[in-house]
């Protein structure tokens, strides 16, 4: 059964960081939410008002509170509800499920009136406000956020000058996340951006090594767009002077591969056939003429698949491992 609780002036209801198992209707008195502002990290307070709900979007989505719950007045009155019990009382009425509708939106509306201010500000670019906020929520152990939003910057700006940074960022997160949890464990250590156009750790040679056996071993996680991010970071290390000619052929390789992986076979097609038009002495083209092939015969095109297979064996000298899987390929089409 849902408690009544009281609290008195200054009382804490709940801790930003803390497991949110319960979800909590203010019946009387006064409460504040306070919370960081993403821009400059300082206390925004947000009043909830007799009836409404709070603590109601962590404890459904199963991950802690995002903000300090603080009584402001004396005999404070709140009902506390375990989750099945909210969802019992939101399905028994369809007024509830409105009210929560209505938090909801004004929550939303206040963090889209920071980041439209945060995005604004001339002085930085948008790609380096994204990285900001990602590297705010890590400093401050909200490790889901932080690779919610770091893995947003890799996606929108792959050739950014905080790329590399971002990746490392993204891993810490998740990383502190895994071990953790939300809110929890030491403070972890932050890859800063830089106005040099990368992490200020190391060389550069030896990021993009790193980076590159990151990103095989993402892709025997299974976590294939993951992995093609960190793949074109290497290719566009190599076009600013700063990556490895072997390294970066490999690289152009597995973005292919990762689309094949991905079934995205029409993509995978017209991405080695572009990258075999710009390198035909690739060290990788008779595997990517073999996979293309395999696109072809995913596709249903049994003749041009064929065609892709014949012409693998025309570039074999003997029965390399290549030469092995095409003829094994032709003789089951």
């Amino acid at each position: 059964m849902p408690k009544p609780l009281q609290y008195q002036s200054g009382s804490l209801i709940y801790f930003q960081g803390d497991a949110a198992e319960r979800i909590f209707i203010l019946q009387g008195g006064k409460v504040s939410l306070v919370y960081q502002d993403i821009e400059t990290g300082a206390d925004i307070k947000d009043s909830v008002q007799p009836g409404e709900f709070f603590g109601v979007k962590p404890a459904l989505g199963r991950y802690p509170y995002e903000e300090n719950a603080i009584a402001l007045s004396d005999n404070t009155s709140v009902m506390a509800f375990t989750v099945q019990e909210f969802e019992n009382l939101a399905l028994a009425n369809s007024r509830i499920i409105m009210k929560m509708l209505k938090v909801f939106s004004n929550q939303l509306r206040r963090i889209h009136k920071q980041v439209s201010k945060l995005m604004a500000k001339e002085e930085q670019p948008p790609a380096d406000s994204l990285f900001s906020v990602g590297e705010f929520y890590l400093k401050n152990k909200r490790f889901s956020l932080a690779k919610h939003v770091f893995n947003r910057y890799l996606t929108y700006y792959p050739s950014g000058k905080n790329a590399l940074a971002a990746s490392k960022n993204y891993e810490i997160s998740e990383t502190a996340l895994n071990k953790y949890g939300d809110g929890k464990g030491p403070s972890v250590p932050v890859s800063s951006m830089s106005s040099t156009g990368g992490a200020s750790s190391g060389g550069a040679s030896a990021d993009v090594s790193s980076l590159y056996y990151k990103a095989v071993n993402l892709v025997s996680q299974g976590k294939y767009q993951e992995a093609m991010m960190s793949f074109k970071m290497i290719i566009d290390a190599s076009e600013r002077g700063a990556g490895d000619p072997d390294l970066t052929a490999k690289a152009s390789f597995e973005i292919g591969q990762c689309m094949y992986l991905m079934n995205k076979y029409d993509e995978c097609i017209k991405y080695f056939t572009n990258m075999l038009t710009k390198y035909p002495k690739h060290p990788g083209l008779k595997e990517a003429v073999f996979i293309m092939g395999q696109c072809n015969e995913k596709l249903g095109k049994k003749d041009q698949a064929a065609a892709f297979y014949k012409k693998v064996l025309s570039m074999s000298e003997g029965d390399d491992e290549t030469s092995v899987k095409v003829k094994r390929a032709l003789s089951l089409l």
